[in-house]
């Protein structure tokens, strides 16, 4: 195991790394902005390193300063985190060329699974259903129109490169593409450097369905089953939960399978998450792989028992995986919500001073915040300020303890979508396991 790791990253989730490195015994190295000065991870860690201006690209996205840091820090490895640096391939292969351990996949693979159509090729060849869709980078609006065509519309345009649905949007009619193609590749060029752009089948109001992966360096693997992320906004997840509540037992390991299958085919090592689009009929189609540690990631832990970031580090450090697929078992029910400093009627970013903030406690109820009562929410980065877990023998007793936690969660000074997410955990469809990506669309009279 390390004595030391850098976290490359910032807010919650570096707290969240760091509260599993003080278990273990591990030493642990903060960066962070001028912006972040006053943030919780900063007093946690054991060592905190200022790293730059308040904008990414002067901070969290300095690769040179941040090794620079690592060196100097005495660490031994770099955790990414999630978001930031943590699929950028470059920043593993530096990291690993100025001799730290970077705690994921190799950059190799994490280059691969970036680029959606090269991913697509290697799950078609492991094995792994895909979308119908092209196999080749699409040249212009022309060419996408004519494609579209022999697929029947609707199509979904998206870009080769990055995530969060930035570069992606369903289209109806060829005006629409034609409409569509040079935006969103110009925004894909701008955010990802890179505007490579394909199509795909639209799959009709899916399931957005993810299977949890655990791979080593001495080819032993597993998944940790699934978790169901069909409750979005903007193609960004806001509601996640494990285990699926409609996932027949057969279905379930199929997709087990299918993941490992993936993961055996790519030589992958570390935490990875393999997400699929699944129809009515419990057909699965892969979507995409994240390789990385996930957002929503303690939905899995609370129902498995299992610390994700234990595993990563252990992994990461050369121990073999002493975790076995036939004991991994589901036990309860557990859900996440995602807080975010955000109007929610129109889900536009609210940033600001928070002047009180209360949060639940109690019996299954689980926090990850980045926030105190006189944080400040800036408009440098992601405003997701808290994640909020409640576990329950089932999925009844887990959304009625999400119920309570929300109406006692109390924040003042800015805008947050706690009265979006009060909506949705209350909603008679949600409530009846109908979770799909149209949800918020179809039953959320909020914003749009």
């Amino acid at each position: 195991m390390f004595e030391k790791i850098l976290i490359a990253n910032r807010g919650e989730i570096a707290s969240r790394i760091i509260r599993s490195c003080k278990r273990l015994g591990v030493r642990t190295v903060a960066v962070y902005s001028e912006a972040d000065s006053n943030g919780l991870f900063v007093e946690e860690a054991d060592e905190a390193y200022l790293i730059g201006k308040p904008p990414v690209k002067e901070s969290y996205l300095n690769m040179e300063k941040i090794l620079e840091i690592a060196k100097e820090s005495g660490a031994e490895a770099v955790h990414p985190g999630y978001g930031l640096m943590s699929e950028n391939p470059e920043f593993a292969l530096k990291t690993k060329e100025a001799g730290f351990v970077f705690i994921g996949p190799t950059s190799d693979v994490m280059g691969m699974m970036g680029d959606k159509i090269a991913a697509r090729k290697e799950m078609t060849a492991a094995g792994v259903p895909v979308i119908p869709g092209t196999e080749e980078a699409v040249a212009d609006a022309e060419e996408a129109k004519r494609i579209a065509e022999d697929f029947g519309y609707p199509v979904m345009l998206k870009a080769s490169a990055g995530g969060g649905g930035i570069g992606m949007q369903a289209v109806y009619s060829p005006e629409e593409l034609e409409k569509a193609f040079e935006g969103n590749q110009k925004r894909a060029a701008s955010f990802f450097g890179n505007g490579t752009m394909f199509l795909e089948k639209v799959i009709e109001e899916p399931r957005h369905i993810e299977i949890q992966v655990l791979a080593d360096a001495h080819g032993n693997a597993v998944h940790l089953f699934e978790r169901e992320c069909s409750i979005q906004r903007r193609h960004q997840k806001v509601v996640e939960e494990a285990p699926s509540p409609v996932l027949t037992e057969k279905t379930r390991q199929k997709m087990g399978e299918a993941a490992l299958k993936a993961v055996r085919a790519l030589g992958y090592e570390n935490a990875g998450t393999i997400e699929f689009l699944v129809d009515d009929d419990e057909n699965f189609y892969f979507l995409e792989m994240n390789t990385r540690l996930q957002v929503e990631h303690p939905v899995t832990e609370e129902i498995t028992g299992v610390d994700l970031v234990e595993q990563q580090l252990r992994v990461a450090s050369g121990e073999r995986l002493e975790l076995t697929q036939e004991e991994l078992e589901i036990n309860g029910h557990a859900i996440e919500v995602r807080i975010y400093a955000e109007d929610p009627d129109n889900f536009f970013p609210s940033p600001g001073k928070i002047t009180e903030a209360r949060f639940p406690e109690g019996e299954g109820i689980r926090l990850e915040s980045a926030v105190h009562g006189t944080s400040e929410v800036t408009p440098f980065y992601d405003p997701m300020i808290a994640k909020l877990i409640t576990t329950g023998k089932d999925r009844n007793e887990a959304i009625e303890r999400m119920k309570e936690a929300l109406e006692s969660f109390h924040i003042e000074g800015i805008k947050t979508n706690i009265p979006m997410l009060e909506k949705v955990v209350s909603h008679e469809k949600f409530k009846d396991g109908e979770t799909k990506t149209s949800f918020v669309e179809k039953y959320y009279k909020g914003g749009r």
